[in-house]
């Protein structure tokens, strides 16, 4: 749930609890002068914080609802962020992804894949294998299932309630069905990290 801010911020206490553990994922992850693309920016409280301690990197918010887009903005010049450029409109299910100021060489999407159709995920590793350079990690944070089955009840009872929201949403199998996907879009598996709150990060290299 998203909290009203001093408009037109936008403030979720799940951002606010699972940035630590995201960011030290991540200062593994990224390399010298990565531009960095993010999908589904939410509020825009992630991008800032990341940029912030990232300083090194350069980084790409975007999402597809204006009022997300507002908020990432006006996060952006409340933190006096140097290195996050204005945030972009991005759906990922539209094929003609808007071009990018600078090459991207790394993606980074944070709890998208349960709360938009599946075809999100699809077009979301079609259009990274796309854009990416070999070697340039994506990386994916979420709740997932493993093998078929969640991995706690709090995460059954989610994913119940993503489905009586909208049926085409839900808590995807990682190793039946994001793995796969990701292999078919020229992917290779690099790490599984455990996350708080039974969510996993995944991270990928282009082959």
């Amino acid at each position: 749930m998203a909290y009203p801010m001093p408009e037109p911020r936008l403030s979720h206490a799940a951002a606010r609890r699972n940035r630590d553990p995201i960011l030290t994922v991540l200062q593994s992850v990224l390399r010298q002068n990565d531009h960095v693309l993010e999908i589904a920016s939410g509020s825009g409280e992630h991008v800032v914080y990341f940029a912030k301690a990232l300083p090194h990197t350069t980084w790409q918010p975007s999402d597809p609802a204006p009022q997300s887009l507002r908020s990432i903005q006006a996060w952006c010049e409340h933190e006096d962020v140097q290195n996050a450029l204005s945030p972009i409109a991005l759906d990922v299910t539209n094929r003609h992804w808007p071009t990018m100021s600078l090459p991207v060489s790394a993606m980074v999407c944070i709890n998208m894949l349960h709360i938009a159709p599946w075809e999100a995920s699809i077009a979301l590793f079609e259009k990274a294998s796309e854009l990416l350079p070999r070697d340039a990690p994506l990386t994916i944070y979420g709740p997932f299932k493993r093998h078929g089955e969640h991995t706690s009840l709090g995460n059954e009872g989610f994913d119940t309630q993503l489905r009586r929201d909208d049926r085409r949403w839900g808590v995807r199998d990682l190793d039946g069905d994001v793995l796969p996907l990701a292999s078919n879009a020229g992917f290779e598996f690099e790490t599984l990290h455990e996350m708080p709150a039974n969510n996993l990060m995944v991270v990928w290299k282009k082959r």
